[in-house]
């Protein structure tokens, strides 16, 4: 059996499609090779088309451009594309539940779940038009303290760290109180101490500023 770091080489030196994911024999291999088509443009947009003809179903919730259709859904464009690989992964092994995406997940190919993400990853997101200023700017201090070194200051997200600028506002909630009803004992993500610092005013803030910026 070829080892990893073997089929990566022959990958990149015979210049093959995105077909040859397929045969990746771990996520960290794949994850290698997202950032292989990354870097090459024309591997790139040859995914970026394959993930177009495949995200009829996603397009549904999460819009056709990656900016959702529902306030209670999340904006995938313009996140990072290994942030997004990931949460495909997670949903697949249960990491995350959720009743539509654990299914989707484990229906679709290793080839197909990366090229959604380099698809997503490259469409322009939408922000929303908040509806009070004064809580936005309370947010956007609260941002700033507690929220700014790892999704940046601009809240555009970094790799495994999601881009939180222009998410729904009511998805922003969901998403926070989640991470205040987790068990630290049986999941671990740093989210958990920070959501539990904060209060229903503290949450609302911050949506509200999030999601105009």
């Amino acid at each position: 059996m070829i080892r990893s770091s073997r089929l990566r080489n022959l990958v990149l030196a015979l210049g093959l499609t995105t077909s040859s994911l397929a045969l990746a024999g771990s996520t960290d291999d794949a994850m290698d090779q997202l950032n292989a088509i990354m870097a090459d443009d024309e591997k790139r947009q040859a995914s970026y088309e394959a993930g177009h003809e495949r995200i009829r179903f996603c397009g549904y919730c999460h819009g056709e451009d990656g900016n959702s259709k529902r306030d209670y859904i999340p904006n995938l464009a313009a996140q990072h594309p290994l942030y997004l690989f990931n949460q495909f992964e997670k949903f697949r092994t249960g990491t995350r539940e959720d009743y539509v995406m654990s299914k989707l997940a484990k229906t679709l190919s290793l080839e197909e779940r990366i090229n959604i993400a380099v698809y997503y990853s490259q469409q322009t997101a939408k922000p929303r038009t908040g509806s009070d200023p004064a809580l936005a700017e309370t947010g956007g201090k609260l941002f700033a303290g507690r929220c700014a070194a790892c999704h940046q200051k601009d809240a555009q997200g970094f790799r495994d760290m999601p881009r939180l600028a222009g998410q729904p506002a009511e998805y922003l909630e969901i998403a926070l109180k989640r991470f205040q009803d987790m068990d630290p004992e049986k999941q671990s993500t740093p989210m958990i101490g920070i959501a539990a610092t904060l209060s229903e005013g503290d949450i609302k803030a911050l949506a509200e500023y999030l999601t105009e910026r």
